[in-house]
């Protein structure tokens, strides 16, 4: 099984804390929550501060953070901040079971933060972790925990960001000039920065499983471990969130954009999934008895309410414009929403033996909040569980040849209308999740309708 958080190379608790600021060894403690878009956000306090007036509360932030797009516009549309309400706080609440040590900042800690209304004393719901948290105590009421991990491609280049913002994101060159897929010769070449972020993931208590070259120049897949699943999206936020800052620190410039380029490999961000008995000593998608490839009732169940509603759910998966565009015949990445054993044509691969069985979601690209996809996921499995939903067949051969299978979304477009009118989702995630939400695509959306491409005008420019 996964290993438990306080049992992980680079965790600390708060003890250690404060006898690392006495005595010298941090002097910065990060407070750190997640955004709609997957980023973090937060304060960095001095340590001399934290011995002062402690930080058992945590800090206040203004509200309008859970509220903006991609570029930190306050679009209206949202009801639970406005310029009529005034943009006033909320708090940022440590979990102080996510306090670890940061080994790419020099002396500094950070600890991931639950959302508060400091006036009711409850989780805001539209938070990202609070919609995971909700989802995994609705499990747990039904006596099963469940387990994950995510596996995340990027793509590296030998520039800065700052180089690359300043030629307008054109002529980018990424790390390596053929294909690395599984190729330790080319894999070589980058091997400094991806043994460096390798190693310092595992001392801030991230453990890193494997990494590898992926499927294009310049792209790479690491793998985490898995554990918990509100542990192994913690995990999966600050790997994203801190590989950025390892290149940044190296003059080097990653992206975990779905498709940084039409002509280029999309980046995945596959999600593996099982669910435990409540003790987590039984993983109850395994059953020795069972067939085919001794798939459980539940696993069947959960399968069948995930294929039904993924399409619902989609934004979570894919929640920008440009997540779509990875979505591509015979691109690595799925287009059809059917299950198999070890098929990579399939969106769902059944993958592990025994107590590691699991569900591969192969949706989601490495863009996606982890919270909200791991959330979508695990509601939509037992809306099936409940339901008793059965999956069809399993798949077999090429799902990329064949036209009459359920696809994902082709667009963004299609996917926030799916979202508005499904009562999956309203009765998974409740009625101010859903519109939050979807109000968070229509903006992007509108934002995208709204500028004229250079891709329009080479192409109508002389001959429109």
């Amino acid at each position: 099984m996964g290993e438990k958080e306080s049992n992980v190379k680079g965790m600390l608790t708060l003890e250690q804390l404060e006898a690392a600021i006495r005595g010298g060894s941090i002097d910065t403690l990060i407070l750190a929550i997640c955004d709609m878009q997957g980023r973090l956000m937060g304060k960095r306090l001095t340590g001399d501060y934290v011995l002062r007036q402690g930080i058992v509360k945590g800090t206040h932030f203004c509200v309008y953070l859970l509220g903006t797009d991609m570029a930190m516009n306050t679009p209206t549309g949202y009801q639970l901040m406005s310029w009529e309400s005034g943009y006033g706080d909320w708090l940022a609440a440590p979990d102080w079971t996510t306090l670890r040590m940061i080994p790419w900042l020099d002396k500094t800690a950070m600890v991931l933060c639950d959302v508060l209304d400091e006036k009711t004393g409850l989780l805001v719901p539209i938070a990202p972790r609070t919609i995971l948290k909700a989802q995994l105590e609705k499990a747990a009421e039904k006596g099963v925990r469940f387990k994950a991990a995510s596996e995340l491609e990027f793509y590296l280049f030998k520039e800065p960001y700052d180089a690359i913002y300043r030629k307008n994101y054109s002529g980018m060159q990424a790390a390596g000039h053929y294909n690395e897929d599984y190729h330790l010769l080319q894999g070589t070449r980058n091997e400094p920065i991806y043994r460096t972020i390798r190693n310092q993931m595992i001392e801030a208590g991230i453990p890193i499983e494997s990494s590898k070259g992926e499927a294009y120049t310049g792209q790479h897949e690491m793998n985490l471990l898995y554990g918990d699943a509100l542990v192994s999206a913690d995990r999966h936020l600050l790997f994203k969130h801190g590989v950025k800052e390892i290149a940044i620190q190296h003059d080097c410039a990653v992206t975990f954009m779905a498709k940084p380029h039409h002509q280029w490999t999309g980046s995945s961000g596959h999600l593996h999934i099982s669910m435990w008995d409540a003790e987590e000593e039984r993983n109850l998608f395994y059953d020795p008895q069972a067939e085919p490839h001794h798939m459980s009732e539940s696993i069947r169940h959960f399968l069948g309410g995930v294929l039904a509603f993924t399409r619902d759910f989609s934004l979570c998966f894919a929640s920008n414009i440009n997540s779509y565009k990875r979505y591509a015949s015979e691109s690595w990445a799925p287009v059809s929403l059917v299950w198999s054993v070890d098929n990579r044509t399939s969106g769902f691969r059944i993958v592990g033996e025994r107590q590691s069985l699991r569900i591969e979601n192969r949706i989601p690209g490495a863009d996606m909040n982890p919270y909200l996809a791991y959330a979508a996921m695990i509601g939509a499995g037992m809306y099936g569980v409940e339901s008793k939903l059965e999956p069809p067949p399993e798949f077999k051969g090429n799902a990329y040849a064949r036209c009459d299978l359920p696809r994902i979304p082709s667009t963004l477009g299609e996917a926030k209308e799916l979202w508005r009118e499904s009562p999956v989702v309203q009765r998974v995630f409740g009625e101010q999740v859903a519109q939050h939400y979807y109000n968070m695509a229509r903006v992007e959306q509108q934002a995208f309708d709204a500028v004229v491409t250079d891709w329009e005008r080479s192409r109508y420019f002389e001959q429109g």
